[in-house]
């Protein structure tokens, strides 16, 4: 017999098993769609962190007050200007922390690869308009810099902030959204009790929302609107280098710096964090990562399972088709011939089972990355809108059908093995 032939005869096997066969299926089924909706999910998280993290760019440092790994980057969308509080990290700075000062800023200008460097205040507060109260994330920035540290910002309507602006505000998308679309250029808000004329809206930048939920204003007059700020003092300054090549020397440089000038002599002592989204991107790479391994690992219990069904089918399969097995051999069919036949059955199965689990898991990581999208504006911040979307690649598809498929084949492997061996005289006088 060739291929073709044997391949007809395992389809035929398939198509006609009793329900115990298609039970197993559905292990593998249910197996291969948890593996392929938490690595699509996890996928797009991943490349969403590090879009976000890319468009602070490569160059650019961030210095902040509080000494923390989990903080030193504004990561409300990754560029200069966000609410670090919005990441879902905890802001939970020590109350005795020195703030960042002038001094501060000023030092950090004379490290060398330095080129522009600018200290913002971030907080939240309620903004009313018109009838309407929310609470949403403020932010001071220096206007006559803050647009070189966010170059692919992009205005969908009016302009940017100029160093004349006093009372003015940029809103982002998502807080035109809490306000029913109704803030148009030139509109009114009130933040703490000050009215600012909105004079730009952020284009929506997608994914974890960039600077969507912020509203932008002049350092001069956040000092004075947010709560526990003081004129000359920052919650964050940003650095640009001109050399991204040297940023591990100079983030080096500018910590010793820092340190000697704050009166810090020992490591544990520090009461600031220096990062740059490199070594941000690389940690939280590696972080989701290994939650991806970790969560996939489980998953893959599913397909343990799955395959111990397909080898219990198989090797009822085999009792049960005995006499055919006999029959087969009778008529000149080989030892290979046999042992094709139920590899390519048990393939089969793995392969069904692994269309079902593509189909499957694809619905269940849409239908997961709705319902986070649906509570992440208003109950998780920018964590959950991480999860907001889900990425079924071509070769996460080809993985998992590849994987089933395997997994079919192994887990067949020594029924069909039995199968080959049994003697036609013994096979054709079973009951």
């Amino acid at each position: 017999m060739n291929i073709k032939k044997d391949l007809e005869l395992a389809w035929n096997i398939l198509v006609h098993s009793k329900l115990r066969s298609w039970l197993t299926i559905i292990g593998i089924v249910i197996g291969i769609a948890s593996v392929v909706s938490i690595l699509s999910i996890s996928q797009s998280a991943t490349n969403t962190l590090e879009n976000q993290i890319s468009s602070l760019g490569a160059n650019i440092i961030t210095i902040t007050s509080g000494y923390s790994r989990a903080k030193g980057m504004s990561m409300e969308g990754g560029i200069p200007g966000g609410d670090r509080e919005n990441f879902g990290f905890n802001n939970d700075e020590d109350e005795e922390d020195p703030k960042l000062t002038n001094k501060d800023l000023n030092l950090i200008k004379t490290v060398s690869n330095i080129d522009e460097v600018m200290g913002t205040v971030s907080g939240q507060t309620d903004v009313i308009f018109k009838t309407k109260t929310s609470k949403m994330s403020i932010t001071g920035v220096n206007a006559e810099v803050w647009q070189v540290f966010n170059e692919g910002t992009e205005l969908s309507e009016g302009r940017f902030l100029t160093v004349s602006d006093k009372y003015s505000a940029i809103v982002g998308s998502r807080v035109i959204q809490t306000f029913n679309d109704d803030i148009k250029i030139g509109s009114k808000i009130s933040i703490n009790g000050i009215n600012y004329n909105v004079v730009g809206i952020l284009e929506s930048s997608g994914g974890m929302g960039g600077l969507d939920n912020s509203i932008i204003i002049p350092y001069s007059v956040a000092v004075n609107t947010l709560e526990n700020k003081t004129n000359k003092e920052y919650d964050t300054i940003y650095a640009i280098m001109s050399d991204v090549d040297s940023a591990n020397e100079t983030l080096t440089n500018l910590e010793n710096k820092l340190m000697l000038s704050r009166g810090i002599l020992f490591e544990d002592d520090k009461d600031f964090t220096v990062s740059s989204s490199l070594t941000m991107q690389e940690t939280l790479s590696e972080t989701m990562n290994t939650m991806s391994l970790f969560l996939g690992a489980i998953a893959g219990i599913s397909l343990l399972v799955g395959a111990v069904g397909i080898a219990n089918s198989m090797f009822t399969s085999v009792l049960e088709k005995t006499r055919d097995i006999g029959v087969l051999k009778a008529i000149g069919a080989k030892n290979k011939d046999v042992l094709s036949i139920f590899l390519f059955n048990s393939g089969l199965i793995g392969l069904v089972g692994g269309i079902g689990g593509v189909l499957l898991g694809a619905i269940v990581s849409s239908f997961i990355s709705l319902a986070v999208s649906g509570t992440s504006v208003s109950g998780m911040g920018g964590f959950g809108r991480m999860f907001s979307s889900s990425s079924l690649s071509i070769e996460l598809i080809l993985g998992a059908l590849l994987i089933s498929v395997i997994i079919g084949m192994i887990s067949g492997l020594i029924p069909a093995q039995r199968a080959a061996k049994l003697k036609p005289v013994e096979a054709l006088r079973s009951d």
